[in-house]
């Protein structure tokens, strides 16, 4: 029994853990006591708890040490005392996989678990089941079936779940007790039943049709356990989405009639696997939302909570269909507990009107200091989905996010109330000068480096834009006073690039850098003098490439390549234009990167999916000359079906001059070998095919890869959209099913592929640039050409957009792709580098009218890239 403490133990510490100082040394020297005649049942059960207590702490038992307090306590079982017993069983299962020659009690458990004594055969059966390998498994299987179908639960119970637990290693042993596993199935007890269906589950869980099989069987009949119809209620829902089998299907009905079932947990697992299903509709979501309605009014808080945290997963995807419960997650609000008022709030949010937002944000913040941070990210997760619904909106819950943002909280909270805040400033132009002041005025205390720099980041991107950029320059400078290195380089680069887009403010700006080439830290004295240097020769395109846009290509790509450039010395001078580009600037993948102390040596950099193409092809002879690999698709592309007998896949690797189309081949017929395998191309333009490299075998289901390489057109360079006609062809060769081995020459054969497509997209590469305007000034109007189209079959601008960014595979520059509401004018702007490393710049200007008109205005540094870009959308 347990001695209550009084008040004087309390205050002396006699609550604390009395295992606290345990040494394993000790305790096994006490482990000895198991060899003392008579067996004190008492002192050997307190000593066997010390050792688990140790095992499940993570001391380290050697194998010696614990097979011989292993051998000695295998002597309790003498004793008959049924505390010891379980501790013994407990014991067994811990140090099984420790000590050696565990398998010496297998009679003593063998003979409990078929003795009379109940309350040994349950655990004897666990902990023999833990003990036994599969060779020595077969020596118990009689026992094992005898134990299934026992007719007292817990025995019962115990095998099912061993039997489960032993699939992992001895399938097809176990497979041979399924009909003593039915037998269990139908017991009336709840838990045995429970246990039956999860060993059929699993014996079967490969067969479709036999699980199937299995629910119609046990559905039909009704089961007597609420934990039996959870289980198929998931299994049915798995089955499902494997299948994606239409909603009118029997195993939906069944779900949906478990809404109805008299248990509270089946009623609810019902309604939770509906609300999970993908491609649910309103109607279909209709019962399960109705159940959930029901239970944010039940007396207990657990259903209240699974309910309205349910509700709050729908809300997310159709906030239509929840919106009948308004009035009942209303109620929940002032809920005593916490965790169910934060959830009713946010599901709230997702669903009311605009005019309750005010209402909502004031009950909120009375209740906010007292819940946890992780509930708190939830809490501003939703009003961020609520600032996209309700743009309008943006003051008040700008407002409040900056009340929390003062307040105390994690790093996590932190970072969800400044990603919100940055998606409102770059949602709705109107707050941004209010948003970047909350932002200013909260990296003056800001504990986290990530936050703060990504703070400067921004306030150097946007600042420079606003009507008064000048007030943002003291909490700048206050970072490079106050800060530490990481926080300081930040603010450098956040200096540099006011000064670069405001010549008024540049004296002051170069006054403050020429302060930090002073600086204590490498880093923050290189950004310094570099920015300084820049900006002293007062030239926008230097400004545009140097500071504002950066370098666009891969920070593990150009260290790669000026390794490769120094281990092979050569009078060129190294080119950036054969280094791969990168999809975020350079600047960016610095933040995002974690800086690496001197004590660390820096970790090896995976390689990219481009780098991994670019030396496969460089291995082939017949591509040596090609250069660097400009691009290569982002998804391969399927030119047969995937159930044919022969399927390929096509991936595009652009270079400067040519093109390599990468054929990987997969031949599922285990009666043939194809030999000498190449895919014959035929352009529609004037595209010359140069070579094919052939897969000189490709037996059953084993991938082989062929190449085409065609030259890009030199007559009309403009004409880079083409369809080619694809034909595989090979020799085939009967081979033995079985051995694989060919039996005869051959004949040769032919297939029809699928066309293959050739786009302007796969001459472009993707590019952000931050700042469009320097960009298109850098590029300058040399080669700018632009010209007006009608997009007859287009009816809206989001449409428009959207198509045009798909069509010439350029990156969408300073959100410009975000169509604002009720708007009949857009401006897209788009970025990118053609083939050759030249920079393409497109300005779209759209009008929608009956239709939609566009306006393309293309730069670049040379003609060619302008030229296709105006080809290609004519």
């Amino acid at each position: 029994m347990l001695k209550k403490l009084d008040k004087k133990d309390e205050e002396s510490g006699g609550g604390s853990n009395p295992f606290q100082h345990l040494e394993k040394s000790a305790v096994l020297q006490e482990a000895r006591v198991f060899n003392e005649t008579p067996i004190n049942p008492r002192k050997c059960a307190h000593i066997l708890t010390k050792i688990l207590y140790l095992i499940n702490q993570g001391e380290h038992l050697g194998t010696t040490e614990a097979t011989e307090a292993f051998f000695a306590m295998t002597k309790l079982f003498q004793s008959n005392d049924p505390t010891l017993r379980r501790m013994c069983y407990l014991t067994i299962k811990e140090m099984s996989c420790i000590a050696e020659d565990v398998i010496i009690v297998t009679s003593s458990l063998t003979k409990d678990m078929t003795g009379k004594e109940d309350n040994y055969r349950g655990p004897a059966v666990r902990a023999l089941c833990q003990i036994t390998d599969s060779t020595m498994l077969q020596a118990i299987e009689r026992y094992m079936k005898q134990a299934i179908v026992d007719k007292v639960p817990s025995v019962s119970s115990s095998a099912l779940v061993s039997s489960l637990h032993l699939l992992k290693c001895s399938f097809d042993v176990v497979k041979r007790w399924v009909n003593e596993a039915q037998e269990a199935a139908s017991s009336d007890n709840i838990m045995v039943q429970y246990h039956a269906l999860g060993l059929l589950y699993h014996v079967r869980r490969n067969d479709r049709l036999a699980v199937n099989k299995m629910i119609s069987k046990f559905t039909r009949h009704g089961l007597k356990s609420p934990f039996a119809y959870c289980m198929m209620i998931r299994v049915a829902s798995k089955q499902l989405e494997e299948e994606d089998i239409s909603r009118d299907s029997p195993l939906f009905d069944f779900i949906e009639s478990c809404l109805r079932n008299k248990h509270e947990m089946v009623v609810y697992e019902a309604a939770s696997a509906i609300v999970n299903l993908p491609g649910c509709s309103a109607k279909e979501l209709a019962p399960a939302v109705s159940v959930l309605q029901l239970f944010c009014s039940s007396p207990k808080a657990a259903l209240r909570y699974a309910a309205v945290r349910t509700l709050n997963k729908v809300a997310m995807k159709h906030p239509s269909a929840v919106t009948a419960c308004n009035l009942d997650l209303e109620n929940l609000v002032t809920d005593s507990n916490r965790s169910i008022a934060t959830l009713a709030i946010t599901t709230l949010l997702k669903t009311g009107s605009e005019s309750s937002i005010d209402r909502l944000m004031k009950q909120i913040s009375s209740f906010m200091s007292e819940i946890s941070d992780e509930f708190k990210v939830v809490v501003v997760q939703a009003i961020s989905a609520l600032c996209q619904k309700y743009p309008r909106k943006h003051a008040v819950l700008m407002n409040f996010l900056f009340t929390m943002l003062r307040e105390e909280g994690g790093f996590e909270y932190k970072r969800a109330i400044v990603d919100c805040i940055i998606s409102i400033i770059e949602e709705n132009s109107e707050s941004k000068e209010t948003g970047l002041s909350h932002l200013c005025e909260f990296i003056e205390d800001c504990e986290f480096t990530v936050l703060a720099t990504r703070i400067l980041h921004l306030l150097g991107q946007e600042g420079p834009k606003t009507n008064n950029p000048s007030k943002y320059i003291r909490f700048i400078y206050n970072r490079v006073v106050l800060e530490h290195e990481e926080v300081r380089a930040g603010a450098v680069s956040a200096l540099a690039k006011f000064g670069a887009q405001n010549e008024e403010m540049l004296p002051s700006i170069l006054v403050l850098l020429k302060r930090c080439v002073m600086d204590d830290d490498n880093e923050v004295r290189d950004r310094a003098t570099f920015y300084l240097s820049v900006l002293e020769q007062k030239q926008k395109a230097l400004n545009a490439g140097y500071i504002l846009n950066g370098l666009t290509v891969s920070i593990p790509g150009l260290e790669r390549a000026l390794q490769q450039y120094t281990l092979e010395p050569s009078e060129k001078p190294f080119d950036l234009k054969s280094v791969p580009l990168a999809t975020t600037p350079i600047t960016e993948q610095r933040m995002e990167s974690t800086p690496i102390t001197a004590a660390k040596q820096p970790e090896k950099v995976a390689a990219t999916r481009q780098e991994i193409f670019q030396e496969q092809l460089a291995v082939v002879p017949e591509f040596r000359g090609l250069g660097p690999l400009f691009k290569s698709s982002p998804e391969p592309v399927a030119l047969t079906e995937s159930e044919t007998e022969y399927v390929i896949h096509c991936t595009k690797h652009t270079f400067t001059d040519h093109m390599v189309f990468q054929f990987d081949c997969m031949n599922t017929l285990n009666d043939q070998t194809l030999e000498n395998v190449t895919v014959q191309m035929e352009p529609t333009e004037a595209y010359e095919v140069l070579c094919y490299v052939p897969v000189r075998s490709l037996p059953y289901n084993q991938p082989g890869t062929c190449y085409t390489l065609v030259a890009l057109p030199k007559e009309d360079p403009t004409a880079v959209a083409c369809t080619f006609s694809c034909m595989m062809k090979f020799t085939v060769k009967d081979c033995d099913p079985t051995t694989g081995e060919t039996d005869d020459e051959g004949y040769e054969d032919e297939y029809v592929l699928e066309d293959l497509e050739i786009t302007i997209a796969d001459h472009i590469q993707k590019v952000i640039k931050l700042n469009f305007e320097a960009a298109w000034d850098e590029v300058g109007d040399e080669f700018e050409k632009e010209e007006t189209f009608t997009l007859s079959t287009t009816k809206t601008l989001e449409e428009a957009v959207g198509n045009i960014v798909k069509f010439l595979g350029m990156h969408p520059c300073e959100r410009s792709d975000k169509v604002p509401d009720n708007k009949n004018t857009h401006t897209l702007l788009l970025a990118g580098v053609f083939r050759g490393g030249h920079d393409i710049l497109v300005r779209s200007r759209l009008l929608l009218l009956d239709t939609v008109t566009m306006q393309v205005t293309a730069r670049s540094s040379e003609e060619l890239p302008v030229d296709i870009i105006l080809a290609s959308v004519g």
